[in-house]
């Protein structure tokens, strides 16, 4: 009877809430996600938002617009559609200090750390806009904040954390990584820091990341709410060896453990870890695969005994394109044993050619690529931003992805790799193979297409006398189980009932305080 009432509870609740972190990294992204799952499945029509992301990790609406990945990540968990609403403005941030500026999905400018205090301003409407929008339109929406919530030195020109739930009569509650050690400082501290005005916002604290019995922080939970008169929601314990998916975060990105393969001679997969290293995500089915070994490489010896070495995209291809030669990978790449698969992904791939004309993204002119695949690059407006669909040219296999990029690409020999469909029908041919098995395309998310990645490892593991057998699973199902475990998380150790009560006590849209 207790969990029909809830569901009942759940099903007319309407509302936001916010959840912002004491850092960045504290686990912000992945409790949106596995809030917007939970709720979810309780029958509540969820969405998620973030007002203002910096991240080169993107993914692409429908229309056409450019969204952070983590809230195209919180969709899926929320089971809707990606929309531009869902993360009005991301910072892309370039190799010379500066961050491409993405408006309701459109890139409006390029600006640097002071300039941008200027435009936030401007684009606070915009945000608040986008909010009511949404709310409109779904009976929860779960805002997610960036890096910490009491940088003090930035409070002027937030909109992204307590500021907006301030404007937008959204309560808050705030992650605390407990893993790092000083976790009740780092809330109290949070607490203790904020105006009045923000600080009033705060309605639940989450500590996250608990390894071990939380009975033992009894003590200290009741006097941190003695201190602040804040309650305690829950206490996360941490999720151990679970694979994250979908990773964005830099700081996740520095930690992050990748899997031991489930036999004894795997597909050894290298990654070039470029310094401007742009939508991670793209590795994440290899990283599923139990008969794949992945490792990173950022120097010639990494790239031994590699059987596939894959070049990913990146937001400043020249500049990492230049860090390839000072670390001497240039060379490593083009002496590879011929039985090698190279496989270039959107940068990746232009870094592969021959040539790159480039007066938009560096400046730089005219830059000699690795010569390893007949095609050129030359960057000009508009940015291409478009989901993509078609198959494997010669072959019935299926391929799917998205494109963003400024680099048009001019094949002048080999082979294409795709044909892809247009609006009118007709078919257009995309991406490079030649004889050396070197592969380029400008699709992301191509692996996350099973067919084509058990085809390619299969020949991988011909070629390299080594074991591939393909996951029973199939991505997708990998992605809903992975964010159903994240679910289950919340459930067992947060308060569901008591976040759904302060979502329920939100401003109406269009009843706003304002800023």
């Amino acid at each position: 009877m207790a969990g029909e009432a809830a569901a009942r509870r759940s099903s007319t609740t309407r509302g936001a809430v916010m959840v912002v972190g004491t850092t960045s990294g504290s686990g912000k992204s992945t409790v949106v996600a596995s809030l917007c799952r939970a709720l979810a499945r309780r029958g509540v029509r969820v969405a998620p938002f973030k007002a203002q992301n910096m991240s080169n990790h993107a993914a692409v609406t429908p229309d056409g617009g450019e969204i952070g990945r983590s809230q195209a990540m919180q969709a899926l968990a929320a089971g809707v559609e990606t929309d531009r609403r869902m993360g009005p403005v991301l910072l892309k941030p370039s190799a010379n200090g500066t961050s491409h500026v993405v408006v309701m999905g459109e890139e409006i400018a390029v600006d640097d750390a002071l300039s941008y205090g200027d435009r936030a301003e401007t684009v606070r409407p915009v945000v608040l806009d986008a909010l009511a929008s949404l709310r409109q339109e779904h009976d929860v929406v779960v805002l997610e904040g960036a890096g910490g919530a009491a940088e003090i030195n930035l409070l002027e020109r937030d909109v992204v954390n307590l500021p907006l739930a301030a404007a937008a009569g959204v309560p808050a509650v705030l992650v605390v990584d407990i893993d790092r050690g000083g976790s009740f400082a780092s809330a109290y501290g949070t607490w203790a820091l904020l105006p009045e005005h923000l600080r009033s916002t705060l309605r639940g604290f989450v500590l996250n990341g608990f390894r071990g019995d939380a009975s033992l922080l009894a003590d200290g939970l009741a006097d941190l709410e003695r201190r602040t008169g804040v309650p305690v929601l829950g206490v996360l314990p941490h999720l151990g060896d679970h694979l994250m998916l979908g990773v964005e975060d830099s700081l996740d990105l520095v930690g992050f453990r990748l899997p031991v393969p489930q036999v004894t001679d795997p597909v050894r997969v290298a990654v070039v870890r470029l310094p401007h290293l742009a939508n991670p995500s793209d590795l994440d089915p290899l990283l599923l695969e139990p008969s794949v070994e992945v490792r990173w490489a950022t120097r010639p010896g990494d790239l031994e005994d590699a059987d596939l070495v894959v070049l990913p995209g990146s937001r400043a291809t020249v500049a990492d394109l230049a860090w390839l030669r000072e670390r001497d990978l240039d060379r490593a790449l083009t002496t590879l044993d011929r039985r090698v698969r190279l496989f270039g992904l959107c940068a990746g791939y232009q870094m592969l050619g021959t040539l790159i004309h480039d007066d938009l993204e560096s400046g730089a002119g005219t830059v000699e690529g690795l010569g390893l695949l007949p095609v050129e690059t030359t960057f000009e407006r508009p940015k291409v931003v478009t989901r993509s669909r078609g198959r494997v040219v010669g072959t019935e296999i299926p391929v799917e992805g998205y494109q963003i990029r400024w680099g048009r690409l001019t094949r002048t020999g080999g082979h294409a790799l795709f044909e892809l469909e247009q609006e009118d029908g007709t078919t257009v041919q995309e991406g490079c193979v030649t004889d050396r098995h070197i592969r380029g395309t400008s699709l992301h998310g191509v692996f996350d297409c099973d067919r084509l990645r058990h085809a390619l490892l299969w020949k991988v593991a011909a070629a390299r006398r080594r074991t591939f057998v393909p996951s029973p699973t199939s991505y997708a199902e990998a992605l809903s189980a992975h964010v159903d475990h994240l679910a289950d998380w919340v459930e067992e150790h947060l308060d569901l009932d008591s976040v759904l009560e302060l979502a329920g006590q939100a401003s109406a849209p269009g009843q706003e305080p304002g800023w």
